[in-house]
């Protein structure tokens, strides 16, 4: 193992200061900003968008960008090939990337747009009624509530980490010619990086069961500090740490 998960548990514990941090950042804006039910919603709700997104085009374009990093590091040796099928294999990596960030642009932008346009029918932003989403709107969320979105990118940072092997090389994969170690580079990079695509969308699920919660406290007039601090707890809990079996990284 490498990283946060090969170390021992106690390490890795007092590793996981940045997400008490990230906890009193986001407790802190709520308090001094007097934020209530919907205030809460809608910082969330930005945050899944954005961070969301972030970690999709990471997962995207990190394998290309590692492929390149570990070609430019071992060039000597694969000065002699031909460049044509490099270039090819490049342009083919590049095409289903952009493939992949427009399929996810619309399908993860839809979904939030879809969801904004729900919450907009109950909580408003700034002083006005009610009414549907438009740029303005957008506005008003982005300019009310960025500092969460960095509190959240916090919590989340371990998506972002550079491609890790995902599956130990097998003693009879231990070829040393150029083509057999290039290979071994692109699959180790697309098992690290384009492994863990739904990883947003499980944030996601996470991130608006919390929408639905802070919706029901405000409905249900039970809107108090001491429940959004419990919620928040358990929104920048590092879980990775508490089950890193489902979480940590394969070792290399």
């Amino acid at each position: 193992m490498s990283g946060e998960f090969g170390s021992p548990a106690p390490v890795r514990w007092a590793k996981s200061w940045p997400d008490a941090l990230a906890f009193s950042a986001g407790l802190a804006l709520a308090w001094f900003n007097g934020w209530q039910a919907g205030d809460l919603v809608w910082s969330l709700w930005l945050s899944s968008l954005l961070v969301g997104y972030a970690m999709i085009v990471w997962m995207i374009f990190s394998p290309a960008l590692f492929i390149a990093t570990m070609a430019w590091r071992d060039r000597a040796m694969l000065a002699n090939q031909p460049a044509g099928p490099v270039a090819a294999g490049g342009a083919v990596l590049l095409l289903g990337s952009l493939f992949l960030l427009a399929f996810f642009t619309f399908h993860f932008g839809m979904f939030h747009f879809v969801h904004s346009a729900f919450l907009s029918m109950f909580f408003s932003v700034g002083p006005g009624k009610l009414h549907g989403p438009d740029l303005a709107l957008y506005g008003r969320v982005f300019t009310a509530y960025w500092p969460f979105v960095l509190a959240a990118a916090v919590a989340e940072r371990q998506a972002f980490r550079w491609p890790t092997p995902a599956t130990p090389v097998s003693v009879l994969d231990t070829a040393v010619t150029p083509e057999a170690i290039a290979a071994r580079k692109v699959r180790n990079a697309m098992q690290g990086g384009m492994g863990g695509m739904m990883t947003p969308y499980k944030n996601v699920i996470r991130l608006h069961l919390l929408i639905f919660f802070f919706a029901f406290a405000h409905f249900a007039k039970l809107e108090s500090f001491l429940v959004y601090a419990v919620v928040y707890a358990a929104y920048f809990f590092p879980w990775r740490l508490a089950f890193p079996g489902k979480t940590a990284p394969a070792a290399a």
